[in-house]
């Protein structure tokens, strides 16, 4: 007999529909699994039949074929353990195949028959409402996962038996209901506060506008002179995340398998710091099988590069056309992947190999010629791309031990977020899709950053005596319309040209 169920298999952060056609009939017994499947999907054979058995249902002693479809697609994972079940039962008459069509099949089994979680169930169940799928049978501990996609009806199960008496009772069993909204705004956290950075207006003025814009911004100083303390305390003073964009920024750690015992939705803007010995597929993303890099995992949220110098050049080169588009293209010969990839870059760095240059303490040991080549890492095209450039210096040790804690993170999040507001209004107002001063483009400046005469003469001084290019002029545009934003004011002014030049004076630093 010949029994079909739905299940589906994750591309990038999309998923396909995969048919699971399963044929029991004459022969030696045996199970056959066709289809461009992985080592994983051949291993459940040997997993689905010792969890039938162990389950208390009947294992034919027959011959199996089992057919995913599309045929030209490669299958991956253990997610298939579940739908390969239920087709085998099927087939057998151990259960009504009425209900295999109106519903995704997802989960691993273990060799009791009890069902495991799987990655990428969130972007499988968006998949199947737009597809028009009736409904998702997915592990327990899955359930929430997937119901948080609203109108798509989800049943979470413990084990084989449970879904065995579903398929022929299913009037006994009510779907998993799960608000998500009300989950996102009362699973929502701060992080570390701003007011345990004493002094560093400077620094935390640049913080600021960065968490308004959504600028990239990179600290340069000597050692503990607190860059990586400021660089931790920027997702605390950023908006939180709006529904939508939970659902990306979810359906992202759901793929990468991040998910697991963590609750429903990401409710906080994501934070990542990889190493600098981190190599460049696991940065931008990559693999046979291609998965999310670091720079997709940050989506919406920050990445964070500590010692900056320190990651290989080609590794650093790899960052461009993810700061310049949002996204990440990811080929490979048998498909061609997307990742989204729009993230705030923090980096920090020495300004030196002995880390003392410039520093009002310590005097510095290096060569010229050591400088120059320890700043070579950084290409210009990089530099180019970083917003804000800012020199951080140590505190003395009387600021240390007498300055007063700093302004609170609460009230400086929520100039970021009226910030924000106003360009929002203004986007919106030109049918625009993007949503911060960062993401704007060479005709969005043109329209909403002209610059009177003395504000223009200030730019134009800045690119001649700083060697800036085309690309670095249009940053400073940016930044000064959001120093604008901050202000309150409409229209830029000198002062929010200057404030946003003197951003740019490390770009040539040696």
């Amino acid at each position: 007999m010949l029994a079909r169920v739905w299940s589906a298999s994750i591309v990038g952060i999309d998923a396909v529909k995969v048919g699971v056609e399963v044929d029991v009939s004459g022969g030696l017994p045996g199970i056959v699994v066709v289809g461009l499947p992985d080592t994983a999907v051949q291993e459940s054979r040997e997993r689905v039949k010792a969890a039938l058995k162990n389950a208390g249902f009947a294992f034919p002693m027959r011959k199996i074929v089992v057919n995913l479809t599309p045929a030209d697609l490669r299958k991956e994972g253990p997610s298939f353990d579940l739908p390969i079940s239920v087709g085998i039962m099927a087939a057998s008459e151990q259960v009504s195949a009425e209900l295999l069509g109106d519903y995704l099949f997802l989960g691993e089994v273990s060799l009791d028959g009890n069902l495991r979680p799987v990655a990428g169930v969130l972007p499988i169940a968006a998949a199947a409402k737009r597809l028009e799928i009736a409904g998702l049978i997915v592990p327990a501990d899955n359930a929430r996962e997937a119901a948080v996609v609203q109108g798509l009806v989800v049943y979470g199960f413990q084990n084989l038996a449970q879904v065995a008496d579903f398929l022929n009772q299913p009037e006994r069993y009510s779907p998993v209901q799960m608000d998500g909204l009300q989950a996102l705004r009362t699973s929502r956290s701060t992080g570390p506060d701003l007011k345990d950075v004493k002094g560093q207006a400077h620094a935390r003025r640049a913080l600021e506008i960065a968490a308004a814009g959504g600028h990239n911004l990179i600290f340069v100083g000597p050692p503990g002179s607190g860059k990586t303390m400021l660089a931790r305390r920027l997702p605390g003073i950023l908006p939180p995340l709006s529904f939508e964009e939970a659902l990306e920024v979810t359906q992202i750690h759901s793929v990468a398998g991040l998910l697991r015992n963590k609750g429903t939705l990401v409710s906080d803007r994501p934070y990542r710091s990889p190493h600098h010995s981190a190599s460049g597929p696991s940065l931008v993303g990559g693999g046979s099988f291609p998965r999310p890099g670091e720079i997709s995992l940050a989506h919406r949220g920050v990445l964070f590069l500590d010692e900056l110098t320190e990651f290989k050049r080609d590794v650093l080169e790899f960052l461009r056309q993810p700061l310049e588009d949002g996204c990440v293209t990811i080929s490979r010969t048998r498909q061609s992947v997307m990742f989204p990839a729009q993230f705030t870059l923090v980096a920090s760095t020495n300004p030196c190999p002995c880390g003392y240059f410039g520093d009002t303490i310590q005097a510095c040991t290096c060569s010229p010629r050591a400088r120059e080549q320890y700043w070579a890492k950084l290409s210009g095209p990089l530099m180019d791309r970083i917003d804000l450039q800012v020199a951080v210096n140590r505190l003395k040790p009387e600021e240390i031990t007498r300055q007063p804690t700093g302004e609170e993170s609460a009230p400086v999040r929520e100039r970021v977020q009226a910030a924000r507001d106003r360009a929002w209004t203004r986007f919106k107002l030109a049918d625009s899709t993007i949503r911060c001063n960062a993401q704007m483009q060479s005709h969005h400046l043109r329209h909403w950053c002209p610059l009177d005469d003395t504000s223009r003469n200030l730019l134009e001084g800045a690119i001649r005596k700083l060697g800036l290019s085309a690309r670095a002029s249009d940053r400073i545009l940016k930044v000064a319309r959001t120093i604008a934003d901050l202000a309150g004011d409409e229209v830029l002014k000198p002062q929010h040209v200057a404030e946003a030049i003197q951003y740019r004076t490390i770009d040539r630093m040696q």
